[in-house]
């Protein structure tokens, strides 16, 4: 049976990891004391499109593993046979970078009212980086893999749990071959013990749960992940069938073999009773200004207001600026990038007057879909949709209302410019 039990060593990971990042990130609030979680220090990690791997936020629930990478191996198994090494991985298959804005399912669990979960993000658990590996379908096509056929594919994590549950995450196979990567490099560089060295799975434009740390197995399925259908001992289905599910409090998940759609917000509409976090859903911050301090204002300038935006596989179509609190709204200029399963950076100039403003942004994804205003109370479920909420939900799940990410903001005169007036 899976618990919340407090892990020690969680301490030593979390302490380990502020050291290297040097300021990047903070400790985020762990109810349970069982996950180990930092995420971005500073508002204006979201002013740029590349994140730093210092900036990058961490969360894994099981210790890191000891690795000894020239003896890993990662077991090809269910409708496919074999097993590689690591300098299989890194030498007998095409090199391939993609970009991928890696966001926690659990991102903005804290802007739940009642407090819900253990890990109380804010907005902090995103970042975007670039992965390198090798492509999962050149992998699954050298061994004989030829179409998806409706096939799931499983990704079974090395990390021990101190329970019986394996952490066990399945995406379609139609997915794995589409755009997905075994990567064992983040920025350029090897791939950090935290986010899964020596090898992950990277699911371009999914929640980071997706996303395995430390894969030992790949195993082509007719279905997802469900208790009994793993080779091994221990719970197999709790990470897939549990767990990462959005439903009201009290609520029992049904097991699903499988789902008709993975679009998260199209589940949340009613495709699925209980929905499962794949891709993330439409999502933006304001980087800067970040509120920290006051704005000097000069009687000619305009305040560059910045951000990032995402929309899983979808592609941002737009973002708004509010600069009074969402009375009024202005469209915001896309620019940069434009990689598909990353964020899109945005900016507004806003000439304004000294004052405290509140300022927010709501994007949109191609599809009409924007983000709510705000989480709605238990109670509300899919019926707050219609009320331009984010339906509340027992683990704190997919949440992407804007209100909660607003950035109260100070502008002021500088003083060379009060000694001309």
């Amino acid at each position: 049976m899976v618990t919340e039990r407090p892990r020690e060593s969680r301490r030593e990971e979390i302490d380990a990891i502020l050291r290297a990042k040097t300021g990047g990130v903070t400790e985020t609030r762990d109810e349970a004391d069982k996950y180990t979680v930092v995420g971005a220090a500073r508002r204006r990690t979201f002013a740029n499109w590349l994140t730093p791997v210092e900036e990058h936020f961490v969360c894994h629930r099981n210790d890191i593993p000891d690795i000894d990478a020239d003896a890993w191996t990662v077991s090809l198994t269910g409708h496919v046979e074999g097993a590689l090494s690591m300098a299989d991985i890194t030498d007998a298959y095409p090199t391939v970078a993609v970009a991928h804005t890696m966001e926690c399912a659990g991102n903005g669990r804290g802007q739940h009212r009642p407090e819900t979960g253990s890990v109380q993000w804010g907005f902090e658990a995103a970042a975007n980086a670039f992965w390198t590996g090798a492509p999962v379908g050149s992998i699954l096509r050298d061994h004989g893999v030829e179409s998806a056929a409706g096939r799931w594919l499983t990704a079974i994590g090395g990390d021990p749990s101190d329970d019986d549950d394996i952490f066990a995450r399945s995406i379609p196979l139609a997915k794995a071959l589409d755009d997905c990567l075994l990567a064992y490099e983040m920025n350029g560089e090897q791939l950090p013990r935290e986010h899964g060295y020596p090898v992950r799975l990277i699911v371009p434009g999914w929640y980071g749960v997706n996303n395995v740390k430390w894969v030992e197995e790949l195993r082509v399925m007719d279905t997802m992940v469900v208790d009994e259908s793993l080779e091994r001992a221990g719970e197999h289905a709790f990470w897939q069938q549990d767990a990462y599910r959005i439903h009201p409090e009290g609520a029992a998940a049904e097991t699903n073999e499988t789902v008709e759609t993975v679009d998260t917000w199209e589940q949340l509409e009613g495709a699925v009773e209980h929905p499962y976090t794949f891709d993330a859903n439409v999502m933006s911050v304001i980087g800067t200004p970040s509120g920290e301090s006051p704005v000097p204002l000069e009687t000619t300038d305009a305040v560059d207001i910045r951000g990032v935006a995402w929309a899983g596989d979808d592609a941002v179509d737009r973002v708004e600026i509010s600069t009074d609190g969402g009375e009024t709204w202005n469209a915001a200029e896309l620019f940069g990038p434009a990689y598909a399963g990353s964020w899109r950076l945005f900016r507004y100039e806003w000439v304004a007057e000294p004052g405290e403003y509140v300022l927010l942004s709501r994007a949109t994804d191609e599809l009409g879909r924007r983000q709510p205003s705000r989480i709605s109370g238990p109670d509300a479920w899919r019926d707050a949709l219609d009320d331009d909420e984010f339906p509340w939900n027992e683990g704190g799940y997919a949440a992407n209302a804007y209100e909660p990410n607003g950035v109260t903001v100070e502008l002021r005169r500088s003083d060379a410019d009060r000694s001309s007036e």
